[in-house]
């Protein structure tokens, strides 16, 4: 049980680290502009991650809803927000009132994002549940759960720093579309799955 408990924390912990990034900057957008809402960001992650864990769990059924390839094409969802709230930023450029920092601003798109950013863990989670069995997955889940709040309370108290929050308010509208950018090209980028798309 213990060790089932330590492996999950383990699993979890490594697989969701770029999620604090995520997280820390949807905090301070809610800080800055009101947009998303707190409860829409919690909700969005527990959605996202129980999705992927959903698949991970069906996969580890011997299903593959995806092949493994494609996966890292979810990476354009927040690559997308990023240069939708790149061109409100330049199309809002000398008008006196700024544009919102909020790219990701309601519960869909924040599950999109916590998707997308953590699609990469289902190559993770699908063997681990296909070897450890029924009793474990369970705890395993609970485990995640857990996690899952810890990380939302650890990225609002990133974000929660008044400083920080003035620069987002000055210069949100171009850094948090950059960093949504620079998160989709990464998980592009680190899936593999452009060469695979000149092959075809």
């Amino acid at each position: 049980m213990f060790g089932t408990v330590g492996s999950a924390v383990v699993v979890f912990a490594g697989t969701n680290v770029d999620d604090i990034i995520v997280l820390t900057v949807l905090f301070l957008s809610a800080r800055a502009s009101g947009r998303p809402r707190p409860w829409q960001i919690w909700t969005g992650q527990y959605a996202g991650i129980g999705l992927l864990v959903a698949v991970s769990a069906v996969a580890a059924l011997g299903l593959t809803l995806v092949p493994d390839r494609w996966v890292g094409l979810l990476g354009l969802v927040p690559f997308a927000l990023g240069v939708r709230g790149l061109v409100a930023a330049i199309r809002a450029r000398g008008e006196d009132e700024l544009p919102t920092v909020a790219v990701a601003s309601g519960l869909v798109s924040v599950s999109g994002v916590t998707i997308a950013n953590g699609a990469d863990n289902i190559s993770v989670y699908t063997p681990m549940f296909r070897t450890i069995g029924l009793a474990d997955s369970l705890v395993t889940v609970a485990v995640f759960a857990v996690g899952v709040a810890v990380w939302c309370l650890a990225g609002s108290w990133l974000g929660s720093h008044e400083k920080i929050i003035g620069v987002v308010q000055r210069f949100g509208h171009w850094i948090v579309p950059g960093v949504f950018m620079l998160i989709g090209a990464f998980i592009v980028l680190e899936s593999g799955v452009l060469p695979g798309l000149g092959g075809h």
